[in-house]
């Protein structure tokens, strides 16, 4: 029998996004920032929907909305660091952050794929 789960593309658990030059924020001078998707819970993930919703933000998919990937960015950041600090960043630099975290949401359902087609 034919498993059609069974092809997927593996998502690195973390992404690391290295400047060019240093870039300054607040005080801070940072070289590299590495997010960590797999230290998120789903709690992460309902307290951003929260925080938007608070804000009169509402989010019909979240892989699609920038305000939601980069508050997922934050959380996953190391070193920590505010949501604030990755929208002052050059938008090629923020871009390339936002694509990967839209690129995690997407592919983290393949874990749940395979879940289903061991069943």
């Amino acid at each position: 029998m034919s498993d059609i789960f069974s092809v997927k593309e593996e998502t690195p658990a973390a992404y690391t996004l290295k400047f060019k030059k240093p870039f300054e924020y607040d005080g801070q001078s940072y070289t590299e920032l590495t997010f960590n998707w797999d230290a998120l819970t789903g709690e992460d993930s309902l307290a951003i929907e929260a925080e938007l919703q608070a804000m009169g933000k509402f989010i019909v998919s979240p892989t699609f909305s920038g305000e939601y990937l980069v508050r997922m960015a934050a959380k996953a950041c190391t070193p920590p660091v505010g949501q604030d600090l990755l929208r002052a960043l050059p938008i090629s630099d923020y871009n390339r952050i936002r694509s990967a975290a839209r690129r995690r949401r997407v592919m983290a359902p393949a874990a749940v794929h395979d879940a289903v087609a061991q069943l």
